[in-house]
Protein backbone atom coordinates (compact mmCIF):
# COMPACT_ATOMS: atom_id res chain seq x y z
CA UNK A 1 0.00 0.00 0.00
CA UNK A 2 1.49 3.00 -1.29
CA UNK A 3 2.29 6.30 1.49
CA UNK A 4 -0.28 8.77 1.61
CA UNK A 5 0.46 11.75 -0.84
CA UNK A 6 0.82 15.20 0.89
CA UNK A 7 -1.62 17.36 -1.21
CA UNK A 8 -1.98 20.88 -2.36
CA UNK A 9 -4.71 21.12 -0.44
CA UNK A 10 -3.24 19.58 2.82
CA UNK A 11 -0.20 22.01 2.60
CA UNK A 12 -2.27 24.74 2.18
CA UNK A 13 -4.14 23.37 5.46
CA UNK A 14 -0.53 22.93 7.21
CA UNK A 15 0.26 26.40 6.49
CA UNK A 16 -2.59 28.11 7.99
CA UNK A 17 -2.15 25.23 11.18
CA UNK A 18 1.47 27.05 11.48
CA UNK A 19 0.18 30.15 12.19
CA UNK A 20 -2.18 28.65 14.89
CA UNK A 21 0.66 26.66 16.16
CA UNK A 22 3.11 30.23 16.26
CA UNK A 23 -0.04 32.25 17.96
CA UNK A 24 -0.65 29.68 20.73
CA UNK A 25 2.28 27.83 21.44
CA UNK A 26 3.19 30.24 24.33
CA UNK A 27 6.93 29.44 24.58
CA UNK A 28 7.66 32.56 22.25
CA UNK A 29 9.17 30.99 19.59
CA UNK A 30 6.75 32.26 16.76
CA UNK A 31 5.68 30.45 13.40
CA UNK A 32 7.64 28.32 12.26
CA UNK A 33 7.63 26.55 8.24
CA UNK A 34 10.24 24.50 8.63
CA UNK A 35 10.95 20.73 9.71
CA UNK A 36 13.23 21.44 12.82
CA UNK A 37 14.83 17.39 13.69
CA UNK A 38 17.34 17.40 16.88
CA UNK A 39 18.82 14.48 18.51
CA UNK A 40 21.82 11.66 17.74
CA UNK A 41 25.67 12.44 15.97
CA UNK A 42 24.87 8.67 14.39
CA UNK A 43 21.63 9.32 12.90
CA UNK A 44 22.81 12.88 12.16
CA UNK A 45 24.27 12.06 8.72
CA UNK A 46 21.53 10.23 7.67
CA UNK A 47 19.33 12.57 8.19
CA UNK A 48 20.71 15.01 5.93
CA UNK A 49 20.78 12.60 3.54
CA UNK A 50 17.16 12.00 3.59
CA UNK A 51 16.75 15.72 3.84
CA UNK A 52 18.55 16.92 0.81
CA UNK A 53 16.01 14.01 -1.13
CA UNK A 54 13.38 15.82 0.44
CA UNK A 55 14.40 19.12 -0.58
CA UNK A 56 15.19 17.94 -4.18
CA UNK A 57 11.78 16.43 -4.31
CA UNK A 58 9.47 18.91 -2.38
CA UNK A 59 11.00 22.33 -3.88
CA UNK A 60 7.74 23.84 -2.27
CA UNK A 61 9.13 23.51 1.38
CA UNK A 62 12.09 24.98 3.24
CA UNK A 63 14.89 22.60 3.87
CA UNK A 64 14.17 20.68 7.38
CA UNK A 65 16.99 21.80 10.01
CA UNK A 66 18.65 18.98 11.61
CA UNK A 67 20.78 19.19 14.41
CA UNK A 68 23.32 17.12 16.06
CA UNK A 69 22.75 17.38 19.97
CA UNK A 70 23.11 13.95 21.05
CA UNK A 71 20.03 11.41 21.59
CA UNK A 72 19.91 12.66 25.46
CA UNK A 73 20.23 16.12 24.75
CA UNK A 74 17.84 16.11 21.88
CA UNK A 75 15.01 13.78 23.88
CA UNK A 76 14.66 16.73 26.96
CA UNK A 77 14.26 19.59 24.01
CA UNK A 78 11.86 16.83 21.84
CA UNK A 79 10.12 16.09 25.12
CA UNK A 80 9.56 20.19 26.76
CA UNK A 81 6.29 20.42 25.12
CA UNK A 82 4.46 21.47 21.87
CA UNK A 83 5.15 24.86 20.03
CA UNK A 84 6.65 26.22 16.89
CA UNK A 85 9.86 26.63 19.17
CA UNK A 86 10.34 22.90 20.03
CA UNK A 87 11.57 20.53 17.85
CA UNK A 88 9.30 18.25 15.83
CA UNK A 89 11.60 15.50 15.31
CA UNK A 90 14.10 13.81 17.69
CA UNK A 91 16.77 11.12 16.08
CA UNK A 92 17.86 8.48 18.80
CA UNK A 93 20.65 5.71 18.75
CA UNK A 94 18.66 3.90 21.07
CA UNK A 95 14.82 3.56 21.95
CA UNK A 96 13.03 6.49 24.22
CA UNK A 97 13.46 5.60 28.30
CA UNK A 98 10.14 5.29 30.28
CA UNK A 99 11.40 7.85 32.03
CA UNK A 100 12.01 10.49 28.90
CA UNK A 101 8.48 9.52 27.57
CA UNK A 102 7.10 10.06 31.19
CA UNK A 103 8.27 13.51 30.12
CA UNK A 104 7.19 13.98 27.15
CA UNK A 105 3.65 12.94 28.74
CA UNK A 106 3.59 15.46 31.52
CA UNK A 107 4.63 18.30 29.28
CA UNK A 108 1.69 17.71 26.85
CA UNK A 109 3.67 15.83 23.32
CA UNK A 110 1.28 13.01 24.38
CA UNK A 111 1.11 11.49 20.64
CA UNK A 112 4.62 10.61 19.61
CA UNK A 113 5.26 8.44 16.50
CA UNK A 114 8.36 6.28 16.71
CA UNK A 115 9.43 4.78 13.95
CA UNK A 116 12.64 2.53 13.68
CA UNK A 117 14.64 3.49 10.51
CA UNK A 118 17.61 0.95 10.60
CA UNK A 119 20.08 -0.69 12.05
CA UNK A 120 23.58 0.23 13.18
CA UNK A 121 26.42 -1.72 15.39
CA UNK A 122 29.02 0.24 18.39
CA UNK A 123 32.28 -1.00 16.49
CA UNK A 124 35.42 -0.58 18.16
CA UNK A 125 38.21 0.54 16.00
CA UNK A 126 41.78 1.53 15.74
CA UNK A 127 44.03 2.78 13.03
CA UNK A 128 44.90 0.97 10.10
CA UNK A 129 48.26 -0.28 10.87
CA UNK A 130 47.47 0.50 14.95
CA UNK A 131 46.35 -1.83 17.76
CA UNK A 132 44.83 -5.00 17.27
CA UNK A 133 42.82 -6.35 19.86
CA UNK A 134 40.00 -9.35 19.54
CA UNK A 135 37.74 -7.87 22.22
CA UNK A 136 34.93 -9.28 24.31
CA UNK A 137 32.25 -7.57 26.54
CA UNK A 138 34.11 -8.87 29.36
CA UNK A 139 37.28 -7.73 28.45
CA UNK A 140 35.87 -4.25 27.34
CA UNK A 141 33.83 -3.96 30.82
CA UNK A 142 37.12 -5.22 32.95
CA UNK A 143 39.49 -2.61 30.94
CA UNK A 144 36.77 0.53 31.07
CA UNK A 145 34.74 0.15 34.11
CA UNK A 146 35.32 2.85 36.71
CA UNK A 147 35.07 -0.09 39.75
CA UNK A 148 34.69 -3.67 37.71
CA UNK A 149 32.37 -5.67 39.82
CA UNK A 150 32.95 -3.68 42.30
CA UNK A 151 36.87 -3.73 42.89
CA UNK A 152 38.69 -0.92 42.13
CA UNK A 153 40.03 -0.06 38.82
CA UNK A 154 44.06 -1.85 38.64
CA UNK A 155 44.24 -2.35 35.33
CA UNK A 156 46.46 0.37 33.04
CA UNK A 157 47.38 -1.79 30.14
CA UNK A 158 45.33 -4.79 27.95
CA UNK A 159 47.74 -7.12 29.03
CA UNK A 160 46.35 -6.05 32.59
CA UNK A 161 42.96 -7.36 31.74
CA UNK A 162 43.69 -10.26 29.29
CA UNK A 163 47.34 -11.87 28.75
CA UNK A 164 47.01 -12.73 25.38
CA UNK A 165 46.29 -8.34 24.29
CA UNK A 166 49.48 -6.54 24.16
CA UNK A 167 50.94 -4.94 26.75
CA UNK A 168 49.96 -1.76 25.24
CA UNK A 169 48.52 1.35 27.89
CA UNK A 170 44.36 1.33 27.47
CA UNK A 171 43.02 4.26 26.28
CA UNK A 172 39.89 4.39 24.12
CA UNK A 173 38.03 7.22 23.25
CA UNK A 174 34.03 7.44 22.98
CA UNK A 175 31.14 9.20 22.93
CA UNK A 176 30.06 11.33 26.16
CA UNK A 177 26.92 10.31 28.79
CA UNK A 178 24.56 12.64 26.99
CA UNK A 179 24.86 10.03 23.40
CA UNK A 180 22.67 7.28 22.46
CA UNK A 181 26.03 5.53 21.43
CA UNK A 182 27.07 5.56 25.16
CA UNK A 183 23.74 4.04 26.22
CA UNK A 184 24.23 1.21 23.84
CA UNK A 185 27.90 0.89 24.78
CA UNK A 186 26.50 0.31 28.52
CA UNK A 187 23.30 -1.83 27.46
CA UNK A 188 25.04 -3.81 24.67
CA UNK A 189 28.88 -4.67 25.99
CA UNK A 190 29.16 -3.20 29.66
CA UNK A 191 26.06 -4.89 30.85
CA UNK A 192 26.93 -8.19 29.10
CA UNK A 193 30.31 -7.82 30.42
CA UNK A 194 29.46 -7.20 33.88
CA UNK A 195 27.39 -9.89 34.24
CA UNK A 196 29.48 -12.55 33.53
CA UNK A 197 30.55 -12.46 37.37
CA UNK A 198 27.16 -14.33 38.96
CA UNK A 199 27.36 -12.09 41.61
CA UNK A 200 25.85 -9.06 39.38
CA UNK A 201 23.23 -10.66 38.49
CA UNK A 202 22.29 -11.02 42.31
CA UNK A 203 22.98 -7.43 43.24
CA UNK A 204 20.66 -6.34 40.52
CA UNK A 205 18.21 -7.51 42.28
CA UNK A 206 19.39 -6.88 45.48
CA UNK A 207 20.40 -3.28 44.37
CA UNK A 208 19.44 -2.06 41.31
CA UNK A 209 21.21 1.57 41.80
CA UNK A 210 24.40 -0.20 42.94
CA UNK A 211 24.26 -2.44 40.01
CA UNK A 212 24.16 0.32 37.57
CA UNK A 213 26.85 2.36 38.98
CA UNK A 214 29.22 -0.70 38.99
CA UNK A 215 28.18 -2.40 35.55
CA UNK A 216 27.93 0.81 33.47
CA UNK A 217 30.25 3.71 34.91
CA UNK A 218 33.26 4.56 32.78
CA UNK A 219 36.59 5.19 34.58
CA UNK A 220 37.71 8.94 34.90
CA UNK A 221 41.62 8.56 34.84
CA UNK A 222 41.99 8.75 31.37
CA UNK A 223 41.59 5.31 29.70
CA UNK A 224 38.39 6.38 28.51
CA UNK A 225 38.06 9.77 27.12
CA UNK A 226 35.09 11.53 26.20
CA UNK A 227 35.31 13.12 22.82
CA UNK A 228 31.75 14.71 22.55
CA UNK A 229 29.35 13.92 20.18
CA UNK A 230 31.40 14.35 17.05
CA UNK A 231 32.02 11.04 16.15
CA UNK A 232 34.36 11.85 13.22
CA UNK A 233 36.69 13.63 15.87
CA UNK A 234 37.44 10.15 17.29
CA UNK A 235 37.78 8.98 13.80
CA UNK A 236 40.71 11.45 13.52
CA UNK A 237 42.13 11.22 17.07
CA UNK A 238 42.70 7.21 16.13
CA UNK A 239 43.80 7.93 13.35
CA UNK A 240 46.37 9.92 14.58
CA UNK A 241 47.72 7.18 17.50
CA UNK A 242 48.05 4.00 16.64
CA UNK A 243 47.66 2.54 20.16
CA UNK A 244 44.19 4.03 20.80
CA UNK A 245 40.78 3.00 20.13
CA UNK A 246 37.70 4.52 19.53
CA UNK A 247 34.07 3.47 19.82
CA UNK A 248 31.37 5.18 17.25
CA UNK A 249 28.73 4.24 15.06
CA UNK A 250 29.23 1.92 12.44
CA UNK A 251 28.45 4.12 9.67
CA UNK A 252 31.81 6.00 10.90
CA UNK A 253 33.60 2.69 10.60
CA UNK A 254 31.92 2.04 7.25
CA UNK A 255 32.65 5.41 6.00
CA UNK A 256 36.35 5.35 7.19
CA UNK A 257 37.44 2.10 5.90
CA UNK A 258 40.72 3.91 4.40
CA UNK A 259 41.67 5.25 7.99
CA UNK A 260 40.26 2.93 10.30
CA UNK A 261 39.74 -0.96 10.94
CA UNK A 262 37.24 -2.81 12.85
CA UNK A 263 38.18 -4.67 16.06
CA UNK A 264 36.48 -7.75 16.27
CA UNK A 265 34.07 -8.41 19.42
CA UNK A 266 33.92 -12.43 20.25
CA UNK A 267 35.79 -13.09 17.06
CA UNK A 268 32.81 -11.45 15.10
CA UNK A 269 33.78 -8.63 13.19
CA UNK A 270 31.60 -5.63 12.78
CA UNK A 271 30.26 -5.69 9.35
CA UNK A 272 27.03 -5.22 7.57
CA UNK A 273 26.26 -8.54 7.20
CA UNK A 274 27.21 -9.67 11.23
CA UNK A 275 25.33 -6.39 12.14
CA UNK A 276 22.43 -7.24 10.14
CA UNK A 277 21.94 -10.23 11.91
CA UNK A 278 22.99 -9.81 15.51
CA UNK A 279 26.06 -11.71 15.13
CA UNK A 280 27.93 -8.82 16.00
CA UNK A 281 27.23 -8.43 19.71
CA UNK A 282 27.39 -4.39 19.24
CA UNK A 283 23.92 -3.75 16.71
CA UNK A 284 21.70 -1.42 17.37
CA UNK A 285 17.90 -0.45 16.18
CA UNK A 286 17.91 3.18 14.85
CA UNK A 287 14.68 5.38 16.01
CA UNK A 288 12.96 8.79 14.58
CA UNK A 289 10.14 10.05 16.89
CA UNK A 290 7.96 12.41 15.97
CA UNK A 291 4.91 14.79 17.28
CA UNK A 292 1.76 14.00 15.25
CA UNK A 293 0.48 16.90 16.87
CA UNK A 294 2.80 19.04 14.74
CA UNK A 295 1.98 17.04 11.45
CA UNK A 296 -0.62 19.53 10.12
CA UNK A 297 1.39 22.42 11.76
CA UNK A 298 4.19 22.16 9.88
CA UNK A 299 4.87 22.18 6.56
CA UNK A 300 6.13 19.33 4.88
CA UNK A 301 6.53 17.59 8.12
CA UNK A 302 4.43 14.58 6.80
CA UNK A 303 5.94 14.25 3.74
CA UNK A 304 10.20 14.39 5.17
CA UNK A 305 8.64 11.42 7.32
CA UNK A 306 7.20 9.70 4.56
CA UNK A 307 11.06 10.28 2.69
CA UNK A 308 12.70 8.14 5.48
CA UNK A 309 10.11 4.85 5.04
CA UNK A 310 11.44 5.24 1.23
CA UNK A 311 15.04 5.77 2.12
CA UNK A 312 15.91 3.27 4.32
CA UNK A 313 15.11 0.20 2.10
CA UNK A 314 18.80 -1.82 1.05
CA UNK A 315 20.69 -0.54 -1.87
CA UNK A 316 18.68 2.86 -1.03
CA UNK A 317 20.61 6.06 0.20
CA UNK A 318 21.21 4.75 3.47
CA UNK A 319 22.35 1.70 2.92
CA UNK A 320 25.04 3.03 0.21
CA UNK A 321 26.16 5.53 2.88
CA UNK A 322 26.24 3.07 5.41
CA UNK A 323 23.09 2.31 7.36
CA UNK A 324 22.40 -1.33 7.85
CA UNK A 325 19.08 -2.13 6.63
CA UNK A 326 16.21 -3.47 8.87
CA UNK A 327 14.37 -6.93 8.24
CA UNK A 328 11.51 -7.08 5.80
CA UNK A 329 9.01 -7.44 8.44
CA UNK A 330 10.43 -4.47 10.54
CA UNK A 331 10.19 -2.57 7.48
CA UNK A 332 6.67 -3.28 6.45
CA UNK A 333 5.67 -2.44 10.34
CA UNK A 334 7.67 0.83 10.27
CA UNK A 335 6.08 1.93 6.73
CA UNK A 336 2.67 0.89 8.40
CA UNK A 337 3.60 3.51 11.56
CA UNK A 338 4.43 6.53 9.12
CA UNK A 339 1.55 5.75 6.52
CA UNK A 340 -1.15 5.60 10.03
CA UNK A 341 0.68 8.26 12.08
CA UNK A 342 0.46 5.31 15.17
CA UNK A 343 1.81 6.79 17.91
CA UNK A 344 3.47 4.92 20.97
CA UNK A 345 1.91 3.15 23.84
CA UNK A 346 3.03 3.45 27.54
CA UNK A 347 2.36 -0.25 27.26
CA UNK A 348 4.52 -0.85 24.19
CA UNK A 349 7.60 0.73 26.07
CA UNK A 350 7.01 -1.04 29.28
CA UNK A 351 6.74 -4.09 27.29
CA UNK A 352 10.04 -3.55 25.60
CA UNK A 353 11.70 -2.82 28.66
Amino acid sequence: MPLRPFTKLSCALAALAALTLGACDGGGGGARNSVRAVGSSTVYPFAKVVSVNFARANPEYPSPLIESTGTGNGMQLFCSGLGANTPDIVNASRRIKESEFEKCLANGVKDVIEVQVGLDGIAFASAQGGIMLNLSPKIVYEALAAKPYGEPQKAKLWSDVDRSLPAIPILVYGPPSTSGTRDALKELVLEVGCNSNPAMGALKKSDAQSYQQICTEVRSDGGYVDQGEQDNLIVQKIEANGRAVGVFGFSYLDENRDKVKGLPMNGVPPTFDNISSFAYPGARPLYIYVKKAHMRAIPGLEAFVQEWAKSWGKGGPLARIGMVAMPPEAMVENERKVRELIPLTPEELAQAE
